[in-house]
């Protein structure tokens, strides 16, 4: 028969099992929940006037395929009045959404249930630059990101080469940008290049390089602010070149310092 003292050892050591059981659970069901959170692949956006943009927002989970219940979405934007968007209960509501963005945004069902709320933004005005809240709630948990926005104007150049003379053109650039010339080993050249503003305050180019030898690969590089612009041209009867632009990025949460965000689009095109 055990003793008094046993009995009371063994007790102590059942309690103490029992005590660190639930505080593994609890740490466990603290780090699931803490591990939910809402997140953007792009937090220094850059959208093109007049084209449609996408601002990133989604609820981080490990499982891609579960779907979420009771999902609630609401998109604001700093010193506005009324909602940016808004979904809930299975459906928009918009009742007191802001005329600046009506008829011009949309989430997508399907992938909210999977805990993405990327907003669709169509038709770019320079108004809409500025700071973005997206908040998500659901079963699984949520969480609120901001986004900042930034818009101008960028367009591709395209070329042409006549009598030792190798032009750019672009139509659509804001702010105003730099052209810069260069050889294919990094010598800088001097072009000569002249600006033209619409009514909208967007600017077109035409940058010309002279004197060029034929056959030989050329850079250009138009660059403001948000957008550089870097196309290589080969001087030839049939002018050919690729570009790709380079978006400037700030600091983004998990790095001190985040260099140029490098989205490549290339650009192929042929001018006779």
């Amino acid at each position: 028969m055990a003793t008094l003292g046993q009995i009371i050892f063994y007790s102590m050591v059942t309690l103490i099992i029992l005590f660190m059981t639930v505080i593994i659970l609890i740490l466990a069901l603290a780090l699931t929940v803490g591990s939910l959170e809402v997140l953007s692949k792009d937090k220094m956006a850059i959208a093109n006037l007049g084209e449609d943009a996408l601002l990133s927002c989604y609820l981080n989970s490990d499982s891609q395929d579960a779907r979420l219940k009771g999902v609630s979405v609401s998109w604001q934007k700093t010193g506005l009045t009324g909602l940016v968007y808004k979904y809930e209960d299975g459906a928009p509501k918009l009742s007191n959404q802001n005329s600046q963005f009506k008829g011009r945004t949309q989430l997508f069902p399907d992938a909210l249930l999977l805990g993405n709320a990327s907003l669709l933004l169509r038709r770019v005005r320079g108004s809409d630059a500025g700071e973005y809240s997206c908040s998500i709630s659901s079963s699984a948990g949520g969480g609120k990101v901001d986004i900042n926005l930034r818009t101008g104007a960028f367009s591709a150049p395209s070329f042409k080469f006549s009598n030792g003379v190798l032009t750019a053109e672009a139509s659509r650039w804001l702010p105003k940008p730099n052209v810069t010339w260069s050889h294919y080993d990094g010598q800088v050249l001097s072009g000569i290049t002249n600006f033209k503003e619409n009514s909208a305050g967007i600017f077109s180019l035409v940058s010309t390089l002279q004197p060029v030898n034929v056959s030989q690969t050329y850079t250009c590089s138009i660059q403001n602010d948000l957008v550089t612009a870097v196309s290589t041209v080969t001087a030839d009867s049939d002018v050919s070149g690729k570009t790709y632009f380079i978006y400037s990025a700030a600091s983004m949460p998990f790095a001190s310092t985040y260099l140029s965000i490098m989205t490549t689009v290339l650009c192929m095109y042929s001018i006779t």
